[in-house]
């Protein structure tokens, strides 16, 4: 625990703040993480998924990680944050083969990290270690208010005031009840009116419901989940997923053979990637939803990505509405997606951990349709039986590896259509009659063909 304790004076000391920024600025997505991270005897998938998000560091700007309560450990043991901190270890060993994939050649100043990040850019462990401190310790809505306060909850609070627009994502590995602390705490020292800014600052996407133990999960009540969802349904997007994290478990269980031999033995991240004991990375989910590919945008939890499909509707303490899947037809939905993003998903994190080890490697594909780069969706205006000509041929790949394009409709979005030459760079279809009332989306996915035959999107909506 002495890391953690030297971490949290840097932090003090150094006053880190948002700056003001450019919204023509390509930006990583803000993350936050809550993990009771523990040992691999107790808890393994917590480090594995935080593996998995040091070897994508350069995608999101990791605001926090905050180890904190789940179904193993309430209250939760001061010192299985050592285990977090050896994840890091490992990251700042790796981290200079990692940061070769995308040129970089130095760090920012740690001043300059605090500020925002840019795609591409790898931060320091320093940095990292800043940023992860001890969150609420005990876990349910009973604990929630005077004394429960944390470095964690604290922090979060401070994100939130500042001079960012960008969204906060918190994403639960364990229970959400450091957010839930610092939102309390703020209700009771801000305006009505400053409490709901402050709260729609934040996305929340739950793995299940785990700010409990495991033998009480089902008692909803205890958790302070529901009163979030009760309190603040119409200012706070909430995700509870129960689909992805069960396919991620078993999936990665079925093909362990894989994570062994391209995982466990790739680099210093790969030797603190432990054996699974319940199921495989089950906490990945969460921050692979706002995984930056072009797949989807997080915003709207509709649109499927590497972390799922979700519909707002009742939640399973059938009491509080939220967006989720566990019930037809959004369970099969979303269960069907995952399922086919999965070989892509684990081929995507193996070539990173091959970066890892050796400093060369497979990049994505960057995928451009008619005309516009980037991956934010793009949107196209149509009218009733007119012909919408998709072309992704100006895509490209930095190694020269050969591209193959696949374009598909994302059901339930839209009637369905029929799609000319969907194989090909160049794609076709005929806008239906309701397209002022029912938008379809279609997805281009492309592969290259070096290792790993890595994947890029782009979401086109046609209004």
């Amino acid at each position: 625990m002495e890391k953690a304790i030297i971490s949290l004076l840097t932090l003090a000391l150094a006053g880190c703040t948002g700056s003001v920024i450019s919204t023509n600025q390509e930006l990583k997505p803000r993350l936050v993480v809550l993990t009771d991270i523990g040992p691999a005897s107790v808890e393994p998938d917590d480090n594995e998924s935080a593996v998995r998000l040091m070897s994508y560091a350069d995608r999101f700007e990791i605001e926090a990680i905050c180890t904190s309560t789940g179904w193993n450990c309430d209250p939760y043991p001061a010192e299985w944050a050592d285990y977090l901190f050896k994840v890091i270890d490992a990251y700042e060993k790796d981290v200079p083969n990692l940061m070769k994939r995308s040129n970089q050649e130095g760090f920012l100043t740690y001043e300059e990290e605090c500020g925002t990040q840019k795609m591409g850019y790898w931060p320091s462990a320093e940095y990292i270690r800043s940023r992860s401190m001890m969150g609420s310790q005990k876990a349910g809505i009973g604990v929630i208010g005077d004394g429960n306060d944390s470095p964690g909850s604290n922090f979060l609070i401070r994100l939130a005031d500042e001079d960012d627009p960008r969204p906060i994502w918190v994403t639960a590995w364990g229970g959400a009840n450091t957010l839930a602390q610092a939102i309390w705490r703020v209700k009771q020292e801000r305006s009505a009116e400053e409490l709901l800014k402050f709260v729609r600052k934040f996305r929340l996407y739950t793995i299940t419901d785990q700010d409990m133990k495991w033998d009480m999960r089902n008692n909803r009540a205890y958790s302070s989940h529901q009163w979030l969802r009760r309190e603040f349904q119409d200012d706070l997007l909430f995700v509870w997923d129960e689909s992805a994290w069960l396919n991620q478990n078993e999936l990665g269980k079925s093909h362990w053979e894989s994570y062994a031999s391209l995982i466990q033995t790739q680099g210093e991240l790969g030797k603190t990637y432990p054996n699974y004991l319940w199921g495989v990375e089950g906490d990945t989910p969460s921050f692979l939803n706002i995984m930056p590919n072009g797949l989807n945008d997080p915003e709207d939890p509709t649109q499927v990505g590497w972390g799922g499909y979700h519909s707002f509707g009742i939640s399973p303490d059938s009491i509080t509405s939220v967006w989720t899947n566990w019930q037809e037809p959004q369970k099969s939905i979303s269960d069907g997606y995952e399922k086919r993003f999965y070989p892509d998903e684990f081929n995507d994190f193996a070539a990173r951990m091959a970066w890892a080890q050796n400093g060369t490697g497979n990049t994505n594909p960057v995928v451009i349709v008619n005309g516009e780069s980037g991956i934010k969706p793009i949107h196209i205006d149509a009218e009733p039986g007119e012909v919408i000509t998709l072309d992704a041929s100006e895509s490209y790949d930095a190694e020269n590896n050969s591209l193959s394009f696949r374009w598909w409709q994302q059901n339930p979005h839209g009637t369905e259509v029929v799609i000319n030459n969907p194989i090909h760079a160049i794609a076709s279809f005929t806008a239906p009659e309701d397209i002022d009332s029912n938008p379809i989306h279609i997805i281009c996915e492309v592969h290259d063909n070096g290792a790993f035959t890595l994947v890029s999107y782009r979401r086109v909506i046609i209004d």
